[in-house]
């Protein structure tokens, strides 16, 4: 049998070390939540052979009092907390005391302070891997913190063995320092490796600052990219930059979460943002954002994890109802014209179903010109608007050139009329000159040219006009003047019969006419024009899917969006000019335009400056 004996300290230290200390990047982290925490306003980094060698923190914080140096350096040692109830409210990012003794007993320590204005008061202490026990001597310094760190696991072999290469190890040290630059704009930060300055980060104050600070270390196109948002409810707060859907990644490498100054990755953060993007999001993409939760202390535990990478909220059904509707807002305000920054407040109002509140699209109404093989489009056009093909014949004739031309100065007479009703201001979109190879709308806007993809842009639109129509239960119907009869499998069949009040909720009126068929009786009026049995049938694969009609309720939007991409115009569709300009105007009022159902942009811009650049114009 072998004796129950205890630890000594030394080991038991560099058994605590391995749940804080697993690289240089762990160490550097806890350096500086402490350099943090001391209120400095400055930090400078050094570092040499990716921090294994060398991790040097400097601050200009508070300092280390003479008689608690060696006290600094021993384990369940701190400041920060001093009773239980205050582990309740920690407003600190460190509080176990673990940090500086995990660390000094896996490498070659030095910590260095002075607590006063004089330099000649400093005074430093020493540690190699063992209990501390040197005595302190005198070191001159100014107010704050020096701590040194060398030779990380020098005198444990086999977890030094672990460590990868020096530019890996740097990787995760830039991380580190990337995190903590963004929690504290109100902090000077820098960080040299190899005697090299990496970063070197100035104090921030104003928006302006903030973003040129955040564009230095997330790169220029996610300021470009993002929206900005704030907003409030009762005592949650969330600030920060949402980047837009187009703006998404193959990774979550761009996510960073605050809480309370604190970097987290928490699973009910992530599920609601997530769940804000997935109407916007193209499949297998990743959003990328900067967002700071500030929230009551007493509501959050941060002692779950010994990293405290990771909180548990006391109320987070709030937390996540809160994050979902906020973002969920800010993305549906993006929209062609409408993309400022995003305010939102507390006094803002959602639907009960969690879903953001939608102002109700334009009525419907026919279009009488178009040609008897081709459906309807579902916009309002101007009576007054007159009706030119934009697309000429593949071989035209000089008859057919100046009927275009004609046509073409008769639109610019139409747009200039339009921008006189505008207030002499031209739509965000502008104005339709043209359509190509049946697919995309060519439209001169003030700041160039915009090309649209007519079936992603109408998809959205009719989308997000049948959201508004399933969550006021208007969805109308419109009678077959023939009813349609449908071969199906048995479970098809008996799947339509379970889920007919799905069914009738979405404008369909279905009855089953045997084992083995349906008949289609009526259909949404603003489907009425795509194809009937094929939308039936794909409709009947998201039941399929989905299961039980309390399942189905809950995939309506992807059962929405089914039924939007069979309502919206095909490719080869020919529109008129005033179809095209009545479909810009739509995607102007309508939410989330800017991406179609499955997330893919539905326009794009192209500015003079741009194709001035394409022809060598000013050159």
């Amino acid at each position: 049998m072998r004796t129950i004996e205890i630890l000594n300290p030394r080991l038991a230290n560099q058994i605590a070390a391995g749940e804080v200390v697993e690289r240089p990047a762990s160490v550097l982290k806890e350096l500086l939540e402490n350099a943090l925490d001391a209120d400095a306003s400055q930090i400078d980094i050094s570092l040499e052979e990716g921090g294994v060698k060398l991790i040097m923190v400097r601050d200009n914080g508070c300092g280390v009092p003479k008689d608690e140096l060696c006290l600094a350096l021993s384990r369940h040692a701190t400041s920060k907390i001093k009773t239980l109830d205050d582990l309740e409210s920690v407003d600190t990012l460190g509080f176990r005391g673990e940090a500086l003794a995990s660390i000094a007993s896996v490498s070659k320590l030095k910590l260095t302070s002075n607590i006063s204005p004089e330099p000649s008061e400093g005074w430093q202490v020493e540690s190699y891997g063992r209990d501390m026990s040197a005595e302190i001597a005198p070191a001159p310094h100014p107010q704050g913190t020096s701590l040194e760190m060398r030779d990380l696991f020098f005198n444990t072999p086999a977890r030094r063995k672990f460590l990868r290469k020096e530019k890996t190890e740097l990787n995760h040290v830039q991380e580190v320092f990337k995190r903590q630059a963004l929690s504290r704009f109100d902090v000077a930060l820098s960080l040299q490796h190899n005697g090299k300055v990496l970063h070197q980060l100035k104090h921030c104050q104003s928006q302006v600052e903030k973003e040129k600070r955040i564009a230095k270390i997330l790169g220029p196109e996610f300021i470009n990219q993002s929206v900005f948002i704030e907003s409030e409810a009762g005592l949650l707060s969330l600030t920060g930059w949402v980047g837009l859907p187009t703006f998404s990644r193959s990774q979550s490498d761009l996510q960073y979460f605050f809480v309370n100054g604190r970097v987290i990755k928490d699973k009910v953060v992530a599920h609601a943002i997530k769940q804000a993007y997935s109407d916007v999001m193209y499949q297998g993409r990743f959003s990328a954002f900067v967002l700071y939760l500030t929230i009551d202390p007493e509501d959050v535990d941060v002692n779950v994890h010994p990293t405290k990478h990771e909180v548990r909220f006391r109320d987070g059904r709030a937390v996540h109802g809160f994050l979902f509707r906020t973002i969920h807002r800010a993305l549906a305000d993006v929209r062609p014209g409408k993309s400022a920054p995003t305010q939102l407040t507390s006094s803002q109002t959602f639907s009960s179903e969690g879903q953001a509140a939608i102002v109700n699209a334009p009525s419907v109404a026919a279009v009488s010109d178009v040609p008897p093989q081709q459906n309807a489009m579902q916009f309002q056009v101007p009576e007054s608007a007159f009706s030119v093909s934009a697309l000429a014949p593949a071989a035209p004739s000089l008859s057919d050139i100046r009927q275009t031309q004609s046509g073409l100065s008769q639109m610019a007479e139409f747009s200039a009329q339009e921008v006189k009703t505008e207030n002499e201001q031209m739509p965000p979109l502008g104005f339709a000159v043209a359509q190509l190879h049946g697919i995309y709308i060519l439209s001169q806007a003030s700041e160039g040219l915009i090309v649209v993809d007519m079936h992603a842009a109408h998809e959205r639109i009719v989308y997000e006009r049948m959201k508004v129509a399933w969550v006021d239960r208007t969805v109308r119907s419109q009678p077959l003047l023939v009813p349609l009869s449908l071969s199906v499998s048995e479970k098809e069949c008996e799947l339509a019969a379970e889920c007919a009040d799905v069914f009738t909720r979405l404008g369909f009126r279905v009855e089953p006419a045997g084992i083995e068929s349906l008949v289609v009786r009526e259909v949404p009026t603003m489907l009425s024009q795509s194809n009937i049995e094929t939308l039936i049938r794909d409709v009947l694969a998201d039941f399929s899917k989905h299961g039980m009609s309390s399942r189905i309720e809950l995939a309506i939007n992807e059962i929405l969006s089914t039924m939007a991409c069979h309502g919206a115009v095909r490719a080869n569709r020919q529109l008129t000019l005033p179809e095209m300009n009545a479909l810009l105007r739509d995607m102007e009022k309508t939410e989330r335009s800017g991406q179609c159902n499955h997330g893919r942009p539905t326009w794009t811009q192209l500015s003079l400056k741009e194709l001035d650049s394409l022809f060598l114009r000013g050159r």
